[in-house]
């Protein structure tokens, strides 16, 4: 005899792995490397640094 099977869990699983796959997906397609998240945070510094020595003082 077969042994029951939790149908529940099964649709579960299955929705889990959509939303991994479909995750996985929006990550090679919008997400950015490690370098590229470097170079956007140092050129944010920059320019905080720059707008910063800017200011008028009275």
């Amino acid at each position: 005899m077969a042994k029951p099977v939790n149908l529940n869990r099964y649709r579960k699983d299955k929705a889990r792995a959509e939303k991994k796959a479909r995750a996985d997906q929006n990550a090679v397609s919008f997400g950015r490397n490690k370098a590229e998240k470097d170079a956007s945070k140092k050129h944010l510094e920059k320019s905080r640094r720059d707008l910063d020595g800017h200011e008028i003082d009275k």
